[in-house]
């Protein structure tokens, strides 16, 4: 017994690039993963370059992390097509931590956070962090992207300062006593940028356009003659060699003060990660194996650091664009890392004629993808006290420190989540969350749904408060059917309360549905979860047949559609 837990225990950290390979490997897999990991390279190569100049650093430490990283999380991670490398999510951290304690102090910090992400996957702290509330996610996402955009206004306006502050107001106030270097050239060139990155986005949305306007850009400013700041001009050229073991100095001295920071970095790590590989394996049907990813991501923070790079984590864009051009295995994110060390080792002296603000203009898109402009705005039609969490958690993320904003807002909903409860605990006591229906076989004729499912239609009833610490338990209830069903009714009559998670899940939900074929029916739903679930628009969903008055309603709703043929496959 204790040999049989010990091996479940252990296959936790198991790779997924060992499962898979195990499972056999083909040529064609093979090719398959190559063209993703060059896709997913070209991609990668100005993002890196422009996260670490907006982080406050040189760009090749952003090429020496998506080698190192990405290579390491695509090699001991768990997930098939996870992409790692350094994102925007740390640069407001990283521009703090240089400005205070230099780049010795980022060391220290990212081999903190390395080992707390280590720690955390060992004690199985990965499917505790699927809780976090999405308020608090999408309210320091946005404040992020809001963050990187200030921090950009700088290079998009070919602004002449030597060492733009780290803080909200310092920025403004630098912004507005540089103003008379204003550069039109800079401000035009961002320009073009950003409106042919849109353009490729729309008309050839399969090319890679990031990197097209990079060359573009490079073009322009070098035939012309452009007097825009360079990559070269700025930070001299990129060293056209591998990657090299250094130890800088350390201030091991400072660890207490650098504490808050690595926590961060690693928080900001395992959350990005795992939602990351959730995305994935929404795009993929697979599972990923949450506790091995956070082992692999503190794996690779620490061999960051010890090669001179920045935090990196598993970045969603790029995953996503993996996925999409036909990854099958972590090969696929191995090659991604091999084939940016193949690029930097042949075209390094090339990159020092990219522009400045070319790479402001890469920036920009990332803030913009990042904000979740639609998701805010759905949260803000979320209950008051939902929105007060998000409105606080960015506007604390924004003007004053991520640390503090991400301390704050999940100290808010878990007092939310306290008040809520005290609301509903005397009519919810002793209930399970997720529960099949089969032990209504005990119950009323009128109850027993058991021999009234017509076939092909399958039900689950949900009891208790649907809130952000268990609305990521919905993830398991497909699972359970090796054929998927037609259609799903969800019984909802037990369900008091529900709040913005709960129904993001149930979105994330109906989202895994669609892909399997099945309609998706909700019955029983109760005034509260109602009201919200109207409020956020969940009702107008085209993949959702209707929310039935009971289960009775519920059932004629799946036999109206099992009869039209109605699915949504």
């Amino acid at each position: 017994m204790g040999r049989m837990l010990s091996r479940q225990y252990w296959y936790l950290y198991v790779p997924k690039l060992y499962t898979t390979l195990r499972r056999g490997y083909s040529l064609e897999s093979l090719r398959a993963d190559a063209l993703a990991g060059l896709t997913v390279a070209v991609v990668a190569l100005p993002l890196a370059m422009a996260l670490a100049i907006a982080s406050g650093t040189t760009p090749e430490k952003g090429l020496h992390t998506a080698i190192i990283a990405g290579f390491l999380i695509s090699a001991l991670g768990g997930s098939r097509v996870q992409i790692g490398g350094p994102t925007a999510a740390f640069i407001p951290v990283v521009f703090n931590v240089i400005e205070k304690f230099g780049y010795g102090g980022l060391i220290l910090c990212t081999l903190l956070a390395g080992l707390i992400l280590i720690a955390a996957g060992l004690l199985r702290v990965g499917t505790l962090m699927r809780y976090m509330p999405q308020p608090v996610i999408t309210g320091f996402t946005a404040g992020i992207a809001v963050t990187i955009f200030i921090s950009q206004i700088k290079d998009l306006l070919g602004l002449q300062i030597d060492k733009l502050p780290g803080d909200f107001f310092g920025r403004f106030e630098s912004y507005a006593a540089h103003i008379g270097s204003f550069n039109p050239a800079a401000l035009g060139l961002a320009v073009i940028s950003l409106a042919l990155i849109l353009g490729l986005r729309h008309w050839r949305p399969h090319w890679p356009g990031l990197l097209i306007a990079v060359i573009a850009g490079a073009l322009v400013a070098t035939l012309i003659g452009l007097p825009v700041a360079t990559i070269g001009s700025t930070f001299g050229e990129i060293p056209a060699a591998l990657p090299s073991f250094e130890f800088p100095v350390i201030p091991f001295h400072r660890t207490a003060e650098l504490l808050p920071a690595a926590l961060t970095i690693a928080f900001l790590g395992g959350i990005e990660s795992l939602l990351s590989a959730v995305v994935a394996d929404g795009m993929t049907g697979g599972r990923h194996r949450s506790n091995a990813e956070l082992v692999a991501q503190g794996v690779a923070n620490t061999a960051s650091a010890l090669f001179g790079g920045l935090p990196a984590t598993g970045a969603i864009a790029r995953t996503a664009t993996n996925v999409r051009s036909g990854a099958r295995t972590p090969v696929a994110g191995i090659l991604h890392a091999l084939f940016i060390l193949l690029f930097m080792l042949l075209a390094a002296p090339l990159m020092s004629y990219v522009p400045l603000a070319a790479l402001a203009a890469v920036l920009l898109i990332v803030a913009w993808n990042m904000s979740e402009v639609h998701r805010f705005r759905q949260l803000l039609r979320s209950p008051p006290g939902d929105s007060a969490v998000l409105l606080i958690t960015f506007g604390l993320t924004v003007v004053f420190d991520l640390t503090v904003a991400i301390e704050v807002g999940v100290v808010m909903a878990a007092f939310l989540f306290m008040h809520r409860m005290s609301e509903v605990v005397a009519l919810e006591s002793d209930l399970k969350l997720i529960e099949e229906d089969s032990d209504d076989l005990g119950r009323a004729p009128s109850e027993n749904q058991q021999g009234r499912l017509p076939l092909g239609v399958a039900a689950f009833r949900i009891e208790g408060p649907l809130f952000f610490a268990v609305a990521n338990r919905l993830d398991d209830v497909l699972d359970q059917y090796p054929d998927a069903p037609r259609v799903f009714i969800l019984r909802l009559r037990r369900v008091p309360l529900i709040d913005a998670s709960g129904v993001t899940a149930l979105e994330q939900f109906a989202d895994r549905c669609k892909r399997r074929g099945t309609s998706l029916v909700l019955s029983g739903v109760q005034p509260q979860p109602l009201r919200i679930l109207q409020q956020m628009q969940f009702d107008r969903r085209p993949d959702v047949l209707g929310l039935a008055a009971n289960f009775d309603a519920a059932l004629v709703l799946a036999e109206q559609a099992m009869r039209g043929g109605r699915s949504l496959g």
